[in-house]
């Protein structure tokens, strides 16, 4: 510890006294992001909160430098800096020998579920997982860390093989981010309307860790092609990547393609809490939030194990190895339904178990240990609380609904279902016919559609006119459609009159939209079938995608 640390600036300047300085220390954007969970827990009044990046990861980049100068309430410091200090507090959630250079007492949490990964760049060695080693916990022969929490007392039978002389400062305080989560679960219905999980569609998340081992290491195709095979009206598909993966690349652009078909891309610094909790199912492999999703009961598939980068007496390995597999390269519709069918949510909550000690109790455990460090203040009075997480906001260039499907669907009477597939001009699997909106760019797809639709209404130009020149330039069409309000459009068939549409209300949906493309794909599925248009105005027409109906009732435009 340095003997003469910089004085601090003069206090009178300050409105309210400082009594305590509070130091959160990162090596990555995850680390980070796991620190302010656990200071959600201080009181600001009082305590003056500082950032700053122990160097040396591989994963520390400007992104992370940008975030942290982004944060409200903190002042960021860099190493050197902060070294020559004197904190009352420091907080990790990742740690390295030199943190022994900090004058704070030091309190080391893991980040994420548990301790799991073989890292020999962090250990030193091939056996101890990262954070338990004696090569990171240890400097020359001294543990330096004055707290080693762990989220399940598991750990203190590896960490007693690993590092036995850290067993003194280690204590069990659970999970304060998986708590959050568990918080969070009252706000699960904005969460699944802010990722487009709306009208009967089932929540698809898609984790991945990092490395060569990962899910995206091993299949990076897999979300556009679960995009491309799920029914768009059925399900919506979220990805989240580690935060070491986007310090190495580029996944806005690695993932484009996908994006452009609907896929929801979580930036990582926030937004997979949310997701995670307003999954119906979670596809992905032995990262942290993969364990946190079936820990939260969610049906879990896996694509990779890990086993090669895993303590093998780890729970992350058990649950590597007793997770439900899905065959990334058969039919994924095909393996997916059944799984959301029929598999048993609990099933993995023994291993879970073995990650998550103290569920929805850490706060209960950690606020009282970190005061403990701040002699000036008093622990504040009522029950400890960890804040829900807010809603996830998907990374921005991303298309919330395809501008292009491909369409199957069948009737029966008035009765039109359907399932739409996004267009994906790699894949050239047949399904039934095209159908796409104005918006969609080029024109090879525009002159072999069966249906058109403008998705907007525009002044300048009358829904009759557009119309009336869609038609003269595309004379195959069977069905255009112009939008003349969210639940209203005026439809031109290749036979019979212009016709308006509305979506009828009922019950449940007292005020309920209509996508002018699934309209137009369902007269065009009723016209193949040999539906007479000169019904469509007496009886009217219901679609369905999956168990979603709407009734839509016709006249003459």
């Amino acid at each position: 510890m340095p003997s003469h640390p910089h004085a601090w600036p003069a206090d009178r300047w300050n409105t309210r006294p400082v009594r305590a300085r509070v130091l959160a220390v990162a090596r990555t954007l995850t680390s980070a992001t796991r620190v302010l969970d656990v200071l959600t827990l201080l009181s600001p009044d009082g305590v003056e909160r500082y950032f700053t990046v122990n160097p040396g990861s591989a994963f520390a980049d400007r992104a992370l430098d940008e975030y942290l100068h982004g944060l409200p309430g903190f002042t960021v410091l860099d190493w050197e800096d902060a070294v020559r200090r004197r904190f009352d507090l420091a907080v990790a959630c990742a740690v390295h020998s030199s943190m022994h250079r900090l004058d704070a007492r030091l309190v080391v949490l893991p980040h994420g579920a548990g301790y799991n990964r073989l890292v020999t760049e962090s250990t030193g060695d091939t056996v101890s997982s990262a954070g338990l080693s004696r090569n990171e916990l240890t400097h020359r022969g001294r543990v330096f860390v004055d707290v080693l929490g762990l989220s399940h007392p598991e750990q203190l039978d590896r960490l007693r093989t690993s590092c036995p002389e850290a067993l003194d400062v280690a204590r069990v305080v659970g999970d304060p981010c998986f708590d959050r989560m568990l918080a969070s679960r009252r706000s699960r219905d904005a969460y699944r309307t802010a990722l487009g999980a709306v009208d009967g569609r089932r929540l698809v998340v898609v984790s991945s860790t990092w490395s060569e081992h990962s899910l995206f290491g091993r299949h990076p195709d897999l979300p556009q092609r679960l995009v491309r095979q799920l029914p768009a009206d059925e399900y919506t598909v979220a990805v989240v990547l580690h935060p070491n993966v986007w310090s190495r690349h580029d996944p806005e652009a690695l993932l484009d393609d996908a994006r452009r078909m609907g896929l929801r891309l979580i930036p990582p610094h926030q937004g997979w809490q949310a997701a995670l909790v307003a999954a119906d199912c979670v596809i992905g492999d032995h990262g942290s939030v993969t364990v946190y999703g079936a820990a939260l009961e969610h049906r879990t598939l896996l694509v990779a194990t890990g086993a090669a980068e895993l303590d093998p007496h780890s729970p992350g390995y058990a649950f590597g190895q007793a997770a439900p597999a899905l065959d990334p390269d058969a039919d994924l519709a095909a393996q997916l339904e059944p799984a959301l069918a029929a598999q048993d949510p609990a099933g993995l909550r023994e291993i879970t178990d073995r990650s998550l000690a103290h569920r929805g109790e850490s706060a209960r455990v950690l606020r009282p240990l970190l005061y403990s460090f701040l002699d000036d203040l008093d622990e504040p009075r009522g029950e400890p609380a960890l804040p829900p997480y807010p809603r996830p906001v998907p990374c921005p260039g991303g298309t919330e609904r395809p501008t292009a499907y491909d369409v199957q669907g069948s009737t029966d009477g008035t009765e039109v279902s359907l399932r739409r597939y996004p267009f994906d001009p790699h894949d050239h699997t047949p399904r039934g016919f095209h159908a796409l909106t104005d918006e969609h760019p080029g024109d090879a797809l525009r002159y072999t559609a069966e249906v058109l639709a403008r998705t907007e209404a525009h002044a300048e130009r009358p829904a009759a006119r557009w119309l009336a020149d869609t038609a003269a330039e595309l004379p195959g069409l069977a069905v255009a459609v112009a939008a003349l309000g969210p639940a209203r459009h005026l439809l031109r068939l290749r036979t019979g009159p212009l016709l308006e549409a509305r979506a009828e209300p009922d019950w449940g949906r007292p005020d309920p939209g209509l996508d002018p493309l699934l309209l137009g794909s369902a007269v065009a599925c009723w016209l193949a079938d040999g539906g007479d248009p000169a019904g469509l105005p007496e009886h009217g027409l219901t679609v369905r995608t999956g168990g979603h109906r709407t009734r839509v009732s016709f006249r003459t435009g």
